[in-house]
């Protein structure tokens, strides 16, 4: 949404609603209740923009349905009865507002945890092929390189029935959490199931790659160390270059890489660049 339609001009389109709803009120008089109506550029704004825009137009709504009701002709016993008007819409608009903003929030946050790997709070398959084909369109419209890199963990089944299953569930967790603390915040981890992960590195070479993974290769081997974790890992990392194939196929040729590792002596990490 963002990209298409920017937040400045969805609040411009909302505030140009507000000002045709507030038109329309002032020229029916007060025969005829429009306050409802203000609600449509109040959910437009709240919703596709932002939230503080929203309470923003809610605001401009307010003020535009009293001005139209002041000069309405409508004629009240009591002036306050404008007063009481004003803060009863006020709160109708407040209510809504909020009840969309905190509506929008959940779905929000619904839809992060759909795309999380709920053990680990890693992205999970869904989440990673997307972002792994956003770096493809980058890289056949801009050329630029990206890596990724599959991981599978050595003897995580010898430790998972040696000390439970609550232990390899600490394990796959702690691999995270290591991860994120060390690699950038545009790289991404994702768990494609079981001990199994894969990295994304944007904007990274063969020569960048090298150094990222190197030192979290050392400092996951680190950690499993210090709790006396007998695991280690056989990593897989591909390169891309020039011409990408599929989001599937380049996680099929980085799989086979790290099964070349783990086929041969596990506890390593195997470099190729696409194309070769």
């Amino acid at each position: 949404m963002d990209g298409k339609f920017p937040k400045i001009l969805v609040t411009v389109v909302g505030l140009i609603i507000v000002l045709i709803i507030g038109l329309i009120d002032y020229l029916t008089g007060f025969e005829f209740r429009f306050s409802v109506f203000y609600i449509i550029p109040i959910f437009l704004v709240t919703w596709f923009a932002d939230e503080k825009f929203g309470l923003v137009i809610s605001a401009i709504s307010l003020l535009v349905w009293f001005y139209a009701d002041l000069t309405s002709g409508q004629v009240y016993s009591h002036h306050l009865f404008h007063i009481w008007n004003f803060l009863i819409t006020l709160i109708y608009f407040v209510i809504i507002t909020i009840l969309l903003i905190s509506l929008k929030k959940t779905m929000e946050r619904e839809k992060e945890l759909a795309r999380r790997d709920f053990l680990t709070g890693a992205a999970n398959s869904l989440s990673f092929y997307d972002l792994l084909q956003i770096e493809i369109n980058r890289l056949n419209r801009y050329n630029h390189p990206f890596s990724i890199a599959y991981i599978d963990l050595d003897n995580f089944k010898v430790v998972n029935d040696q000390y439970g299953h609550g232990v390899g569930d600490r394990v796959l967790a702690s691999i995270v959490g290591t991860i994120n603390r060390i690699c950038r915040k545009t790289d991404v981890v994702a768990r494609l199931g079981g001990d199994e992960f894969a990295m994304l590195f944007p904007e990274t070479d063969q020569y960048k790659v090298k150094i990222i993974v190197n030192k979290i290769q050392n400092s996951l081997l680190k950690k499993m160390k210090s709790n006396n974790w007998n695991v280690t890992f056989s990593i897989g990392v591909l390169t891309m270059l020039d011409h990408p194939p599929s989001a599937r196929e380049i996680v099929h040729l980085a799989d086979e890489l790290m099964y070349s590792v783990k086929n041969e002596s596990k506890n390593n990490v195997r470099y190729s660049v696409y194309p070769g």
